[in-house]
């Protein structure tokens, strides 16, 4: 099972993958929001699409997963 089956077993819904500043200013918004955020390394097996720019510099992203808070 690769990690982001596990988030996804645990209710955590993959969001997007960035960089800073935008990586923080987005997990701020779901906060906002009402969102749980949960911030994972990138890895580029796990990135759908095209990663071409990413693939040079992987340490600089993250993927952003949430979900609605357990009560």
């Amino acid at each position: 099972m690769t990690r982001q089956q596990d988030l996804e077993s645990e209710g955590w819904e993959r969001r997007t993958t960035y960089d800073e500043p935008r990586l923080s200013e987005i997990g701020r918004m779901y906060e906002q929001m009402g969102f749980e955020v949960h911030v994972e390394p990138f890895d580029p097996a796990e990135e759908p699409g095209c990663i071409s720019c990413m693939r040079d510099h992987p340490e600089l992203y993250k993927t952003i997963y949430t979900r609605k808070p357990s009560r």
